[in-house]
Order: structure tokens, then C-alpha cells, then sequence
């Protein structure tokens, strides 16, 4: 087994253990932190990706000679570490927003269960209402 192989193995069961713990616990926390380790092991994937023809950075300086087209398939490919970036980027702003959003239901009901959550608060009558 080469070596990407096996670290693609361990990139698919990092998504798949994201995705189960998505699915099996009610913790409302616990989700949030499978998602967060779902988006990484996905963003490992683009790495994996951009990183199968070649290791080698494509930065060039000014002293350095064209290289040839055989030398060339040694460069890593640019343009998923582009989209890498971004996802980095967005991956943490939306864990943010969902940490927030967690922190503030969290003075509603400490449990976090999400079928508790789920149930309308059992109120008195509205105003206006007999």
C-alpha cells in the first residue's frame, strides 16, 4: 500500500467518523465538533489532491531558469491550495457563528439535547388570549 493510499484511508475514516458522530449524538456541542471534524478531514483531502503530482512548491524566483515540462510534473498543483485557503477560512467563521449560536441556546436549556430543543417551551397563555 503507498503511501497516499494509506492517507487517504485515514482522510476517508476521519470523514466517516464526522459523519457518524453527526448522526449518533444529540448533543447540540458534540455536532458542532463532528462538523469541525468532518470540514478538516475534507480540507486534508484537498491537500491530499493538490499534493499527488508532486511535493515541490510552484514558486519561482527571478534567477531561476524555466523549467522543463518533465521537471514540471514534480509542482504541486497551485490551484486547490487556493480553494484550501478559502475553505480554511470559512470552515472557521462558521464554527464561530455556530459556537455563538450554541453558547446562547445553552442559557435556554444547559443539556444541549437537540429533541429538548426541538419541543415548544410549555408557556402560559399568550397575551390577548383567554
Amino acid at each position: 500500500m503507498t503511501a497516499f493510499r494509506l492517507l487517504e484511508l485515514l482522510v476517508l475514516i476521519a470523514v466517516l467518523a464526522g459523519l457518524v458522530g453527526l448522526l449518533r449524538h444529540r448533543n447540540l456541542f458534540l455536532k458542532v465538533l463532528a462538523m469541525d471534524v468532518t470540514s478538516t478531514a475534507v480540507i486534508s483531502l484537498f491537500v491530499l489532491i493538490a499534493a499527488r503530482d508532486g511535493l515541490i512548491t510552484p514558486i519561482l524566483h527571478g534567477d531561476t531558469p524555466v523549467v522543463d515540462p518533465q521537471a514540471a510534473l514534480a509542482y504541486a498543483d497551485p490551484i486547490p491550495q487556493a480553494v484550501i485557503l478559502t475553505a480554511i477560512v470559512i470552515g472557521f467563521s462558521v464554527q464561530a457563528l455556530l459556537l455563538l449560536a450554541t453558547t446562547l441556546l445553552a442559557s435556554r436549556d444547559p443539556t444541549l439535547d437537540v429533541a429538548e430543543l426541538d419541543e415548544p417551551e410549555a408557556a402560559g397563555p399568550r397575551a390577548g388570549q383567554p
